[in-house]
């Protein structure tokens, strides 16, 4: 992943979209995310229950759209989820959320997504480029 795409992601909110085994899609915003070293994006689970059900019931298809809407620079981000529930990822996102929340929540697992493409979503001559 290249490091305009990274900067975006560290910067900015995702919305993360999934469908059932319908066809029918879901689509929710994250704000408890990170993007690891090696290009694995994380996802805190606190409200995830539907985004849950769906990658279970679609063996794990995801996609993360991020944008930045002053410079009109986005990507959208496509790959495989899968889930965890317990381990370093998760102690990380229980303290971040536990603390956001006053202990009102917490996280319960996380996401792990490992990306497969990479597509422009930015205006111009590059839309619908992929990058990787």
């Amino acid at each position: 992943m290249n490091e305009n795409v990274t900067k975006l992601l560290d910067a900015s909110m995702w919305d993360l979209a999934t469908c059932d085994a319908n066809g029918v899609p879901n689509v929710v915003p994250v704000a408890f995310k990170k993007v690891t070293e090696d290009g694995r994006l994380l996802v805190g689970d606190v409200f995830l229950g539907t985004t849950l059900k769906n990658i279970e019931a679609n063996g794990g298809k995801i996609a993360i759209s991020v944008y930045d809407p002053k410079a009109l620079e986005g990507y959208q981000v496509k790959g495989t989820a899968s889930y965890v529930a317990e381990g370093a990822i998760v102690d990380e996102f229980k303290q971040i959320v536990e603390k956001v929340f006053k202990g009102a929540a917490t996280a319960k697992g996380a996401l792990v997504i490992t990306p497969s493409q990479v597509i422009v979503t930015t205006p111009g001559p590059d839309n619908k480029k992929v990058l990787a």
